[in-house]
């Protein structure tokens, strides 16, 4: 599989990790140089994969990066609009696959999942789990927690 990674922060940096030591074909586009040399120091150096200095919704940074024959793009930076743009951009000018894009914003998560852009809402997922763990509860299944942000909070209805 060609996954293309917008991003390579730590969590950008630790799936191309995983990926490319998994025999995968990886290429990771991050507007810092330092960014790449702070993954190896991370994560070490036993995996292979390309790297691309560019900004992510540049269509050249990405086709430098193989977008034009990717089974699957993550645009994982710290910025919602540059995952979900670029996510579109993947998704419908680059047809590719697999587009999957993090974003801190439940709300904005929720609505470009229903515009088929797969969205991971790490802020809903940990909020949930936090809640969970704090009443003993068993952890549920990370899709449950997306849908958390969907539910009222108790006593929401009432008047004051």
């Amino acid at each position: 599989m060609r996954v293309v990674i917008l991003g390579c922060g730590r969590v950008g940096s630790t799936l191309a990790a995983l990926l490319a030591r998994a025999g995968h074909e990886v290429a990771v586009v991050d507007r810092d140089p330092a960014a790449f040399d702070k993954a190896i120091q991370r994560l070490g150096d036993d995996f292979s994969i390309e790297t691309v200095v560019g900004v992510g919704i540049d269509q050249d940074a990405l086709r430098q990066a193989g977008i034009e024959n990717a089974d699957a793009f993550v645009g994982v930076t710290s910025g919602d609009n540059t995952n979900i743009v670029a996510a579109q951009i993947a998704r419908h000018r680059f047809h590719v696959p697999k587009v999957l894009a993090r974003v801190y914003d439940p709300i904005r998560a929720e609505a470009y999942r229903d515009a088929d852009i797969e969205t991971v809402c790490t802020t809903a997922i940990v909020t949930g789990i936090f809640q969970d763990l704090l009443f003993g509860v068993p952890l549920r299944h990370c899709t449950e927690y997306l849908d958390l942000i969907k539910e009222k909070p108790e006593g929401a209805d009432k008047e004051s």
